[in-house]
């Protein structure tokens, strides 16, 4: 055999398919309901920019809905966060979310105007949305991302998720068709300044159905009674326990703590599948991910489960009895010691600071 049979043969340069160069641009579907914008939708954005100067691409956000809704006013959000530009699509049958007109605006939108990246917040309606998009126009879907990043040489999206459980990360591409679609979660990605000096040009197009075509029907919409009785994504200090706890009324100590700082509580998965914590609580892959100035974790290993779903918090405390323990490779500040100690004792630390500052307040 000889030298040059030897060689390995080199890796083989992606060459993108001609049919798919003619896909420009980064795309944020603007989720709103009941007159309020979904806060994903801004973050995306804010992400969306930074991937757009990459590429050297226009950034745009997609609204629908309704007339009547202020749809326009969501577009012009949609600038100040980051956008270039904006698709309009206003009709009736876009008044409340059903995935069929949705699914048809969008699909035909993308048809039309051929954007490389569309990316969504990974909610309930933005999850169901983007997987019967993905669908019909063919291409690949990412959901639940934590990282969002571009190859620029073969114009990439690099969609980086939990994988195998949550015990590793992974990075997803799709190199063969267009547009690259992926889901985010609220609070992962960090919100964007508010620019009130941007604008844009505003598209609008037509959607072609009628009510007839849409098999689902709107009867009622009734309220959840609990949608506010727990706001993880948005609190500004977090306290959650974990399984080093030991035991359920030990979790009580985590309550006192933030009852004294104001503060909602959180919990391990483990914790929930235990019942001691109701599942709202469950900070981490399959729970909830949150973006506090504070977070402090009790008796949390601090394994990738539970890391992606807090770990761009402001600051992170983190008090374990092991001081190998993997949080306190990313905490802010680490306490080695019995939680069941610490924990009284900051919660009568932070009471007594409390009302020292309250004393000094003149009456």
């Amino acid at each position: 055999m000889s030298e040059e049979t030897k060689k390995p043969a080199g890796k083989k340069k992606f060459e993108l398919d001609p049919a798919l160069a003619e896909y420009r641009g980064i795309w944020v579907f603007i989720e709103h309901e009941r007159g309020v914008a979904h806060g994903v939708s801004w973050e995306l954005l804010g992400e969306g920019r930074k991937l757009a100067d990459k590429l050297g691409v226009q950034l745009a956000g997609v609204v629908m809905g309704a007339p009547g809704e202020d749809t326009r006013r969501y577009c012009q959000e949609a600038f100040y966060y980051g956008a270039d530009h904006c698709y309009l699509i206003e009709d009736p049958l876009l008044k409340d979310y059903r995935n069929q007109p949705y699914t048809k605006g969008l699909t035909d939108l993308v048809n039309a105007y051929k954007p490389e990246i569309l990316l969504l917040g990974a909610t309930t309606l933005g999850r169901d949305l983007a997987g019967s998009v993905a669908t019909t126009l063919k291409t690949g879907l990412t959901a639940d991302c934590t990282e969002l990043n571009i190859d620029v040489d073969i114009r990439s999206l690099l969609a980086t998720r939990p994988t195998f459980g949550g015990s590793l990360l992974c990075t997803i591409q799709t190199l063969n068709y267009r547009p690259q679609m992926a889901t985010v979660r609220p609070r992962v990605m960090a919100m964007p300044p508010r620019d009130t000096t941007r604008s844009g040009g505003i598209a609008e197009q037509k959607l072609s159905m009628i009510e007839t075509d849409i098999i689902t029907k709107v009867l009622e919409f009734i309220p959840d009674q609990n949608t506010n009785k727990i706001n993880l994504e948005y609190a500004d200090i977090i306290v959650s326990g974990g399984k080093g706890l030991k035991k359920q009324e030990n979790f009580q100590l985590i309550r006192d703590l933030a009852t004294v700082l104001g503060a909602e509580v959180g919990a391990t998965r483990p914790l929930i599948q235990s019942g001691w914590v109701e599942a709202g609580r469950q900070v981490g892959q399959t729970g909830k991910t949150v973006r506090p100035k504070l977070y402090i974790a009790a008796g949390i290993s601090g394994a990738i489960q539970h890391r992606v779903g807090m770990d761009a918090s402001d600051v992170i405390v983190a008090i374990n009895s092991d001081p190998n323990a993997p949080i306190f490779d990313f905490a802010t500040y680490g306490i080695v010691g019995n939680a069941m100690t610490i924990l009284p004792a900051l919660t009568q630390a932070f009471r007594d600071e409390l009302a020292a500052r309250a004393a000094a307040v003149p009456a």
